[in-house]
């Protein structure tokens, strides 16, 4: 999942930009949205990013160093940390369904808002 993560172009940008609190993004629609035949194009969405939680934070972290790193192995030390913090239940290294740690990762920096 952090792997797949890591290689998601928006998400990598977005993780960027958030970074810097106060910055202002553009969130552009797809060019064209298809609904019964009738084409129309969103206007893009601005939104102001205020300080970027301690979950976002390690987000960024593990993704920058999975893009930077030359020595090969990346731990998400951290980032588990906080996933932790948010969902208790992933906290004793105990077997859990990937989905469920997507679900929590999102579900977690999308609550630091």
């Amino acid at each position: 999942v952090l792997q797949n993560l890591s290689q998601t172009p928006v998400l990598r940008e977005l993780l960027k930009e958030a970074k810097m609190p106060g910055t202002t993004i553009k969130i552009e629609s797809p060019e064209l949205c298809m609904i019964c035949c009738f084409s129309f194009k969103q206007e893009p969405q601005l939104i102001k990013l205020d300080q970027p939680g301690p979950l976002t934070l390690a987000m960024h972290q593990f993704v920058t160093e999975m893009q930077e790193t030359k020595k090969g192995v990346v731990t998400p030390k951290e980032l588990f940390a906080q996933v932790c913090k948010k969902a208790i239940r992933f906290k004793g290294y105990q077997q859990q369904d990937s989905h469920e740690l997507l679900r929590y990762l999102l579900d977690g920096m999308r609550a630091e808002e």
